[in-house]
């Protein structure tokens, strides 16, 4: 199954999807903004700890399902003495939900501003719950 990855996530964050309730992230770096510019909701979305210029075919991670997709732009400014400074900054906020706990079997290559690609293995273990 190929879907979209979200990688450097924390493993605190991960931790806490496992629960299985929906949860509110919001996230800065550029390359999973990049990313999730190609996702909808409704999606399956490949999300791990580890850092996407390491990530590679046997890197562990989890599934999870794309509830919301929020990005936005937002204004900074910084006011000094001496003088104003305004910046911009654009995050994107996601609601996603614990699907289950997977693998990568391979990695597409890319160029910066690509979105990160993945082909998963689902799981094959299931409990009882």
């Amino acid at each position: 199954m190929k879907c979209a990855a979200l990688t450097g996530i924390s493993p605190s964050v991960i931790a806490e999807l496992k629960t299985g309730r929906a949860r509110t992230l919001e996230l800065n770096s550029a390359h999973n903004i990049i990313t999730l510019t190609e996702a909808a909701p409704g999606e399956c979305i490949f999300m791990t700890s580890v850092n996407g210029e390491d990530l590679s075919p046997g890197d562990s991670g989890i599934m999870v399902d794309l509830l919301a997709l929020t990005i936005s732009m937002k204004r900074v400014e910084i006011v000094n003495p001496l003088y104003y400074e305004e910046r911009e900054r654009m995050s994107a906020r996601v609601k996603v939900q614990f699907r289950g706990t997977t693998i990568a079997r391979g990695v597409e290559e890319r160029k910066w501003g690509d979105p990160t690609m993945v082909e998963i293995i689902r799981s094959a273990c299931y409990r009882a719950g």
